[in-house]
């Protein structure tokens, strides 16, 4: 029978698939143009918002949603790469980098978003407190830096692909369920630690987060009308 283990909780999941609508809708939007901006700007002001909960979701949330959990260093990376690393229940090496590089890129997005002014159909909310010359460069940068979200996500997807025909690894079926199951021949592959390791899901987590999710949303929707 296959060891069912609780690895990404509720709020984890509903956080990631939020992100994942937030990032199709601002593509769309910002392609579109015209009036479509408007809705360019709530898909960015709620990436910042689910930014900000992850950030701190990292911190104080459940066992492998931690970043203490899953912070890469080079030996785990080269031993990894190597094939000498012990498999994880969380994010592997490669995992943790991708996910640290996403946070990072998608924090830069939405920080220069905010002093866009493109003269035409929007401007931030931020815009008319800087130079017009700070404004230039975080519009360049919010224009430039659209390859790199788009070429990250590419290699996300790459790689879940990767890893579900080459190495039998479904990725996405966990995300979605929050479980990951085990079989007794593969527990071995394992540290005993990792797989004693369960998330805490359960109501007063959730709830936890939730209020940090509202607190947050309240925040960043008071900074944005009110300037």
């Amino acid at each position: 029978m296959k060891k069912i283990i609780r690895v990404w909780d509720l709020p984890i999941r509903i956080f990631h698939w939020l992100l994942v609508l937030c990032i199709i809708g601002s593509f769309i939007s910002v392609n579109i143009g015209g009036n479509a901006m408007e809705w360019h700007a709530y898909f960015g002001y709620s990436v910042l918002t689910l930014l900000i909960f992850r950030i701190t979701w990292g911190f104080v949330g459940s066992t492998h949603a931690r970043f203490s959990s899953f912070f890469p260093n080079r030996e785990q990376i080269l031993n990894y790469l190597q094939g000498k690393a012990p498999s994880v229940l969380g994010h592997n090496p490669l995992g943790a980098v991708s996910v640290f590089a996403l946070l990072l890129v998608l924090s830069v997005q939405v920080l220069t978003g905010l002093f866009v002014d493109d003269e035409i159909a929007f401007q931030g909310p931020m815009a008319k407190y800087v130079p017009n010359w700070v404004v230039s460069i975080f519009s360049e940068i919010h224009e430039g830096n659209q390859v790199v979200i788009y070429t990250l996500i590419t290699i996300h997807i790459a790689a879940i692909i990767y890893y579900k025909k080459f190495k039998g690894e479904d990725l996405i079926g966990p995300m979605i369920s929050g479980d990951k199951e085990i079989d007794p021949s593969e527990e071995a592959n394992y540290l005993p630690s990792d797989l004693g390791r369960a998330s805490k899901d359960g109501a007063l987590q959730r709830g936890i987060a939730l209020v940090l999710l509202s607190l947050i949303a309240v925040v960043v929707g008071y900074l944005i009308t009110s300037s």
